[in-house]
């Protein structure tokens, strides 16, 4: 390439690759968006589902607490999946762009790397896997009347401990040691044992990196019952908490912060349904 530095091709592949990951979390947030607007536009359950007859299934699987068919597992799946991509990948934009630059250095020296897209491709999978396990989830609370049609809790003791278990796990040591792999990506790197440069190894490290993140977000994921699935401010919230905790300087603290703040409104909510 001549009369092109290696630095200017690393700069324009951060650039592809940053305007890559901001268009997929864009268009993860407009459907959000989208789900939401055709929600919030209906004044009964049944115009809720006249108004998503373009997605047949996916209004029953919100709106009714029945046994779901295949089809409306898989709607539910893809929303949360979706949502799960539109929430963390951007905390996973650090990481993904470190692959990026040593891969780059690596091919420039005639030992490629398999492509940043399957390194992320595995980060992805662990939130899918995630967003299977809440499906799941979502079905037996369904069953046990804990949520609404609206996919909010329908218990105030539910909520508050949901609350409380978020808040305490901030301060576990299992949540210090899989928010510490994710804020320092090249630590998570040299303990693994250096990037793979072979396609299933890029991508089980990248699954690797995910599982520690959702170790790291899982129960403010849980959150999402207690706020509501649907509720695009709570999803924003919460979505600004994990980025803020994962990335900014005093990150953990912070982490810890809300934690204590999770914890006080559990009680306040636990304690307002008993007396």
């Amino acid at each position: 390439m001549p009369g092109i530095t290696l630095d200017a091709v690393l700069r324009r592949d951060r650039i592809i690759i940053t305007a890559s990951l901001a268009a997929i979390t864009l268009l993860a947030w407009f459907y959000l968006l989208s789900l939401t607007d055709m929600m919030a536009t209906s004044e009964t359950p049944m115009e809720s589902m006249d108004g998503m007859a373009d997605m047949p299934g996916m209004a029953e699987a919100m709106l009714t607490p029945r046994a779901w068919r295949l089809g409306e597992v898989f709607l539910v799946f893809t929303m949360w999946s979706v949502m799960m991509v539109g929430m963390m990948l951007p905390s996973a934009a650090p990481m993904i762009l470190l692959y990026a630059r040593v891969g780059r250095h690596a091919a420039d020296q005639g030992a490629p790397f398999a492509a940043t897209g399957v390194f992320g491709s595995g980060y992805v999978a662990a939130w899918f896997l995630f967003s299977l396990a809440v499906t799941l989830g979502q079905w037996l609370l369904e069953r046990a009347l804990l949520l609404t049609p609206m996919m909010e809790s329908a218990s105030g003791l539910f909520s508050g401990v949901l609350l409380l278990f978020a808040g305490v796990y901030q301060w576990t040591p299992l949540k210090h040691a899989c928010l510490s792999k994710c804020r320092a990506p090249l630590a998570f790197i040299q303990s693994e044992g250096g990037f793979r440069r072979e396609p299933w190894g890029a991508f089980n490290m990248g699954l690797r990196h995910g599982l520690y993140c959702v170790g790291c977000c899982w129960p403010l994921m849980a959150l999402l019952f207690v706020g509501g699935v649907m509720n695009i401010l709570w999803i924003a919230g919460l979505a600004i908490l994990v980025l803020a905790e994962k990335v900014m300087p005093g990150g953990q603290r912070l982490g810890q912060a809300a934690g204590a703040i999770f914890v006080a409104a559990g009680l306040w909510v636990i304690g307002r349904g008993l007396f």
